[in-house]
């Protein structure tokens, strides 16, 4: 029985999110799997690549043929070259966790208002307008 590593399709119709599995090679993508291994996720920036290290060499070392997606995803991780013998890649990026927003009181605010709003309601607008209207006409009777 051929085995390979390869990944299994999860998720929404344009919000993929994939598992590393091991699987026997005839069965199809999204089919049984062995055993799960890591997951993908390649919407988030940066996108998430988990994979179990002890796992996928093990699967390695008994034979199992990890498909060219996985492989490119191994390589990434370190998982390849600590297999093949060969110097660690460079880190891969940590998702930087967001900052907190600083508060009002914080930035200096001011609780004092500034009385109206800038700009002007459209029935004061209107009522404006509709003085105007009347006011050459009054002049051109007098």
């Amino acid at each position: 029985m051929a085995v390979k590593i390869k990944l299994k399709r999860l998720g929404k119709i344009r919000s993929p999110h994939y598992r590393i599995v091991v699987a026997d090679s005839r069965t199809r993508r999204d089919g049984r799997a062995i055993e799960e291994i890591g997951k993908y996720h390649p919407t988030y920036n940066p996108s998430v690549m988990e994979v179990d290290a002890e796992r996928v060499a093990y699967w390695l070392s008994v034979g199992a043929q990890p498909t060219e997606p996985v492989l490119a995803i191994l390589k990434k991780t370190g998982d390849w070259q600590k297999f093949k013998g060969e110097p660690a890649p460079a880190p891969l990026l940590q998702r930087a966790e967001k900052p907190a927003r600083p508060s009002f009181e914080a930035l200096g605010g001011d609780d004092e208002g500034k009385g109206e709003a800038i700009t002007q309601k459209k029935k004061a607008e209107k009522k404006d307008e509709a003085a105007a209207e009347s006011a050459p006409a009054e002049s051109t009777e007098a």
